[in-house]
């Protein structure tokens, strides 16, 4: 594409020819939220003969129907209304999960009544359920509801997460990178990554003009390096993604931010626990608590570093349960200690929905199913339907661990809700994992539900892999049959 080429953002927005980044600012200000807000209605919006009848039946899925074809939506949303994909964004859910919602039996739980009623302003008066009163801040204010969470045993809290510098473009660039990685994938977004660092950042680090004391240029390039090791990573290309993490931690130690060199630390022994290297992923969690103790505190990068050596222990075995729970339980706890110093702009956020994906991993390693299923759902919680990778391993977790208990046809039905959700998500990962549930599911594949939810899978497979065997490809015949960073 040449510089006159006009570019639009995911959400079919023009974008201008100076706009920095690859998304609208309301798309990354969505992205990095995780959330994006439903309109404002005007007044008289909820008096027509649909809602009447929603409202008279007590269904919050009739309601939602009777929302997102409101005649007042036309303008703005099209003739046809809200689809069930953006309302669902507004609420944490998949399209599929607010379509069973719709033509289902009505809710009946309170907290899901009240969150749905609170998302969408429904007026009180209009509710045939009396709401539930809303916490409220230190400033007094209402808070937004968010989803119902269930009840676990470890009450992680989330830490503040810092933004990168407004006007640094390397900063802008990731933070782009970021936000659509995050719903698009890293087979999608991995090569744009490594143009940028090839293009861009290469010759201002070695070129004529590059500054040999210039260590805030070699930080970016450690950060967008690492951020390329997880986008291989998740593309299936792990030594690709090895080499990423290896060059990444030689730049942050000349560019000296301590956070990221922890931070990096982390994702090779996330790497090392990936491909069964336990001693491996337990020496380079404890390398990065040992350079957070020599610079600014950090208690979500502490926590990850705890996390990580957990999982790392956890691979051990049942003997291991004890320590792997302690440190956990560290980690809980660093989380709870506050924001410490200012956080480095180019880490990403380690909080309470990143805790519970690493202890329902090491739950399930050491044998505690039902500890491990809870921290599942508690991912699905943190991580709303615009989340849609991390959402889908949460999803997939909870799907194995409910076959590991004996519950296919729950299984199937979660699983079903990534497969339609992540049509159009470029993660390996998210691949081998549903390649993993079908081994698990042939056992049970000869009863209904199982055998659908196999065809299925089966053709979405079927679908799905070329792409990665198409990129592995292209990446090949560009670079000479080696990954460069």
């Amino acid at each position: 594409m040449s510089a006159s080429d006009p570019r639009y953002c995911q959400c079919g927005q023009r974008l201008a020819r100076d706009h920095e980044g690859l998304l609208c600012s309301s798309c990354e200000q969505q992205a990095a939220t995780g959330r994006s807000e439903p309109p404002t209605v005007p007044a008289g919006f909820w008096e027509t003969p649909a809602f009447h009848d929603a409202f008279a039946a007590q269904h919050m899925g009739h309601v939602s129907r009777a929302f997102r074809r409101h005649p007042g939506h036309a303008a703005r949303y099209g003739r046809d209304g809200i689809s069930q994909e953006r309302l669902g964004s507004w609420l944490g859910l998949t399209q599929a999960q607010v379509s069973r919602i719709e033509n289902g039996p009505p809710i009946r739980n309170l907290d899901t009544l009240a969150y749905w009623a609170r998302t969408l302003c429904i007026p009180a008066h209009l509710l045939w359920f009396k709401l539930p009163p809303e916490t409220r801040g230190q400033s007094g204010q209402a808070q937004r509801a968010e989803p119902p969470v269930p009840p676990v045993a470890l009450s992680f809290q989330a830490t503040p997460k810092a933004a990168a510098p407004l006007h640094d473009p390397d900063a802008i660039a990731m933070r782009a990178f970021r936000a659509a990685d995050l719903q698009s994938g890293g087979g999608h977004m991995y090569a744009s990554v490594i143009r940028y660092l090839q293009a861009d950042m290469a010759p201002r680090l070695f070129g004529s003009d590059a500054g040999a004391d210039d260590r805030s240029l070699f930080t970016a390039a450690a950060a967008l390096t690492e951020m390329a090791g997880w986008m291989a990573h998740d593309s299936g290309r792990d030594t690709a993604a090895s080499r990423h993490f290896g060059r990444a931690l030689a730049l942050v130690q000349v560019g000296g931010d301590q956070q990221l060199t922890a931070h990096v630390l982390g994702s090779m022994s996330h790497l090392a626990s990936h491909l069964g290297q336990a001693d491996e992923a337990i020496t380079y969690a404890r390398r990065g608590q040992g350079t957070l103790h020599a610079g600014p505190a950090s208690p979500g990068l502490q926590a990850r570093m705890l996390a990580l050596e957990a999982r790392g222990v956890a691979a051990k075995g049942h003997a291991s349960r004890a320590e792997c729970s302690t440190l956990l339980l560290r980690a809980e706890k660093a989380l709870e200690d506050g924001p410490g110093e200012p956080a480095s702009p180019w880490v990403s956020h380690f909080d309470a929905g990143s805790l519970a994906s690493e202890a329902a991993r090491c739950m399930r390693q050491v044998g505690d199913l039902g500890q491990a299923r809870q921290q599942a759902e508690r991912i699905i919680v943190f991580r709303p339907a615009p989340r849609t990778r991390s959402r889908a391993f949460g999803q997939l977790a909870l799907a194995s661990i409910l076959i590991t208990q004996g519950d296919p046809d729950h299984a199937c039905g979660i699983a079903a809700d990534v497969l339609s959700a992540t049509v159009s998500l470029g993660s390996y990962l998210v691949i081998a994992q549903l390649l993993q549930l079908q081994q698990q599911l042939q056992p049970y594949r000869h009863t209904p539900t199982v055998a659908e939810f196999l065809d299925c899978l089966q053709e979405t497979v079927r679908d799905r892999l070329p792409f990665y065997q198409l990129i592995a490809t292209d990446h090949h015949d560009q670079h000479g049959g080696g990954e460069s960073s």
